[in-house]
């Protein structure tokens, strides 16, 4: 296995802790740590990741665009891919998503797999809410949830939180 490297990016909610193998970022977490000094021999997918946090969180960036490993089930897989296709500053519904992957049924499963998600903000799972609107579910707290989506209103400079997307 390739060695692991870790950057910390501080945020405006918090520090980040951003792991990686030379070749793709593996998680990208929230942790209570303050943030350290990062070697200046990170390899350039951790480089590129720190540069889009920054963007993101400057308000330049709505996508990102960086190799990614994350190592989930088939289906954890298929549930963190569909969640790069939620628009910046927009909501959907832990229904909707599994509407959008043809099985409503599956709607735990989802909520599961959206909750294992490692890679915070780069598969935007902050986006994803219950069905009455309300805010529920997400690892980084949910202050941190409402603040991103508050964020991204704000990048899109749309008045109110539309959580319904």
């Amino acid at each position: 296995m390739d060695p692991l490297h870790q950057a910390y990016f501080s945020s405006p909610i918090g520090t980040i802790i951003i792991s990686a193998t030379a070749a793709a970022l593996i998680s990208v977490l929230f942790t209570e740590e303050a943030p350290q000094v990062n070697s200046p021999d990170l390899p350039v997918c951790l480089q590129d990741g720190l540069q889009q946090l920054t963007e993101y969180f400057s308000g330049n960036r709505k996508t990102f665009d960086l190799p990614l490993h994350s190592g989930g089930t088939a289906f954890q897989e298929t549930v963190w891919q569909q969640l790069s296709h939620i628009p910046f500053g927009q909501t959907l519904s832990y229904y909707s998503l599994s509407s959008q992957l043809g099985n409503v049924a599956a709607i735990r499963a989802v909520g599961s797999a959206n909750g294992k998600n490692q890679l915070l903000l780069i598969r935007p799972c902050h986006r994803v809410i219950g069905s009455n609107g309300q805010l529920v579910g997400y690892a980084g707290s949910l202050w941190r949830k409402k603040w991103l989506l508050e964020h991204e209103r704000k990048v899109m400079g749309t008045h109110q939180l539309n959580l319904f997307g």
